[in-house]
């Protein structure tokens, strides 16, 4: 069996023939337009945002499977602020505020990408990406909830 791996970043819900998806699987001998429909079909609820997909084509049968990874957390925390762009100078400049529940949300969906082991922890990867975005989290800046958190104060989401 000759498999071959495509990964490509696609926007959810909007693969294309074009490039990058085409050039890549066009000489594999797979139907390009049924790859770009299952693309789509597996991304449409991350709309608007960049996700991993991997295209596992069987040369031989030209058959294909298409698994779909995880957006990235800075995307995850922009579409749940419903913000387009971060900040531009994120320590003077505030782009949202994130409740505790959105950043355990987030958690959550990000968990198995992680290098958390448990949920307490996986909160405050997903925090320390709100730094380079600009993003507060129940009014504190980000180092300051990581803070809160390991003092206790936040001990009622991770239960």
């Amino acid at each position: 069996m000759a498999e071959q791996v495509v990964e490509i970043l696609v926007t959810g819900g909007k693969a294309t023939a074009g490039p990058p998806l085409g050039p890549a699987i066009g000489p594999l001998g797979v139907n390009i337009m049924q790859v770009v429909n299952e693309i789509n079909q597996k991304t449409a609820s991350y709309e608007g945002m960049s996700v991993p997909v991997s295209v596992i084509v069987d040369t031989e049968k030209r058959s294909f499977k298409v698994e779909v990874g995880i957006p990235p957390a800075s995307a995850l925390i922009m579409k749940e602020l419903g913000i387009e762009k971060a900040a531009q100078e994120p320590k003077h400049q505030v782009a949202g505020n994130l409740t505790m529940d959105q950043v355990v949300k987030i958690a959550n969906m990000k968990y198995e990408a992680m290098l958390s082991y448990n949920i307490k922890n996986a909160s405050k990867e997903v925090i320390g990406t709100c730094v380079s975005l600009g993003v507060n989290v129940e009014g504190k800046t980000p180092r300051e909830a990581q803070k809160a958190i390991d003092a206790g104060e936040f001990d009622s989401f991770f239960n």
